[in-house]
């Protein structure tokens, strides 16, 4: 049997989930588009309730299988605390989560960059050369402007057009496995 390139056969799992999900996507970038905001804080918050939630288990699971208790019990706590904190400081959070998200994205520019260029050197070709001063490039701009609101807001446009975008193709693959599996 011959598929169309969208048309993705899989046995792992129900091709609803990739329907749900692909909706999920979509209206979370309609609402950044929107008001991004609003949805900005609300994301934060239900990261919030995620870290606080997923410290908790961790920590309960530390009992219940006590190899690495060390590891889980400062996994544990730090995502109890973490969660505790942006729950209740939404909307600086809401700001300074993105903010360490682009400085990381800038700091892992630097490193791409730089292994780009000692590729370069070991006779990687002048491509490499091009993306290492670019992403090096792209770091030192990120890191620069990581706490900068127009920075911040560009990060959370960008992911609301890439959450868009990536819902209507989960929606796409998810009708197209389901054509796949019912003929």
């Amino acid at each position: 049997m011959t598929t169309a390139a969208w048309e993705v056969e899989t046995q792992d799992h129900p091709w609803w989930l990739d329907l749900i999900a692909g909706i999920f996507n979509l209206i979370v970038g309609i609402l950044l588009l929107t008001n991004p905001a609003k949805t900005t804080v609300a994301l934060t918050w239900v990261l919030g309730f995620y870290w606080f939630a997923q410290g908790i288990l961790v920590l309960v699971g530390m009992f219940l299988d006590p190899s690495g208790w060390g590891w889980k019990l400062f996994m544990g706590i730090l995502g109890t605390i973490a969660g505790i904190i942006v729950m209740r400081q939404p909307i600086a959070s809401a700001v300074a989560i993105p903010s360490i998200f682009i400085l990381l994205l800038g700091i892992q520019g630097l490193i791409v960059g730089g292994i780009a260029l000692i590729t370069v050197f070991q006779g990687g070709g002048w491509g490499a050369g091009v993306f290492g001063v670019l992403s090096l490039l792209f770091g030192i701009t990120l890191i620069l402007n990581y706490a900068n609101l127009a920075t911040v807001m560009t990060f959370i446009w960008i992911a609301a057009f890439l959450s868009t975008v990536s819902g209507i193709i989960q929606i796409i693959l998810a009708f197209g496995q389901r054509r796949v599996r019912s003929s």
